[in-house]
């Protein structure tokens, strides 16, 4: 077999597999999509579930999901971009980092499951926080803190060598030439990182079931006293998030169109992790061009 032919046929497999990939995640999309985006009705995003009765909807689930991406960000982001910070910048090779390393790996591919018994025997009953947001939004941190870590440190290291030896020449810090030469250029694949780790919040079931709960109580919009059981912005109440409301239904739902409220809600979670990975992807290519100055 000649070069030119061998290397067509790999070309033709590279593509196929490829053009297969890509055929078969947009079929899975267009089936939930057209299975469950006709069920999709403002009453339908706003109104509270309904146990045995039709015609119940996915409001506080919905709030429940995106408030815990909220929380989750604001514990997992900070320290996801420090530590990353300094296992790049600042640890000095040798065993105890070759440690931390080894332990970011493992629990990186630490099952949800195994994340969730965790966080109820430790955080929900070690601690006393109960079932509640803050307690899921610290079961999630422990699995996307180590992909936070990983993202942030590569990407600090993927930074130009020259850029980072020119700004120490200039006399500038190590503090300022991370912040103010090296970030900018790292902040794209960081908030890549900030994405891959907010879609596992909107999609993540098993370790919340453990920790923030299978239940939601009545929530009073109008009440936004953070303190109050009743208020949206309690973090401190359980909370049943838009996943496992799905599962939920689909195991035990007792609703005559509990089938068709498990598409819709479907349908409305993949179309909201699709509207927040383009904003977000959007947001970073703004802040480079921002903080860069670059077109």
């Amino acid at each position: 077999m000649s070069a030119k032919t061998a290397d067509r046929i790999a070309t033709g497999v590279i593509i196929s597999v490829a053009v297969f990939i890509v055929a078969l995640l947009a079929s899975l999309l267009g089936f939930i999509l057209v299975r469950g985006i006709g069920h999709i009705s403002f009453d339908f995003l706003t109104s509270a579930p309904q146990t045995i009765k039709a015609g119940g909807g996915i409001g506080p689930q919905l709030f429940n999901s995106l408030f815990l991406l909220v929380l989750t960000l604001m514990i997992t982001v900070p320290l996801g971009i420090g530590a990353g910070i300094y296992m790049s910048e600042y640890a000095k090779p040798g065993r105890l980092t070759d440690f931390i390393r080894l332990i970011v790996e493992v629990l990186s591919s630490f099952p949800s499951i195994v994340v969730g018994l965790f966080g109820l025997l430790v955080i929900v009953n070690l601690f006393g926080l109960g079932f509640s947001l803050f307690s899921g939004a610290l079961a999630l941190t422990v699995f996307n803190l180590p992909l936070m870590v990983r993202i942030t440190e590569q990407a600090i290291r993927g930074v130009p060598r020259e850029q980072k030896e020119a700004s120490l020449a200039l006399g500038l810090s190590r503090w300022k030439t991370i912040t103010s030469v090296m970030m900018p250029i790292a902040l794209p694949t960081i908030v890549t990182g900030t994405v891959l780790a907010s879609g596992r919040v909107f999609g993540e079931a098993a370790a919340l079931l453990f920790t923030a709960g299978m239940t939601s109580p009545r929530l009073d919009f109008t009440n936004w006293n953070p303190f109050s059981p009743t208020s949206p912005l309690n973090p401190f109440r359980p909370a049943e998030t838009l996943a496992v409301h799905i599962w939920k239904i689909n195991s035990e739902g007792l609703a005559p169109d509990a089938a068709q409220i498990a598409a819709g809600a479907s349908a409305v979670l993949v179309i909201v992790v699709l509207l927040f990975n383009f904003t977000a992807r959007w947001f970073g290519r703004f802040l480079y061009k921002k903080l860069t100055a670059s077109k």
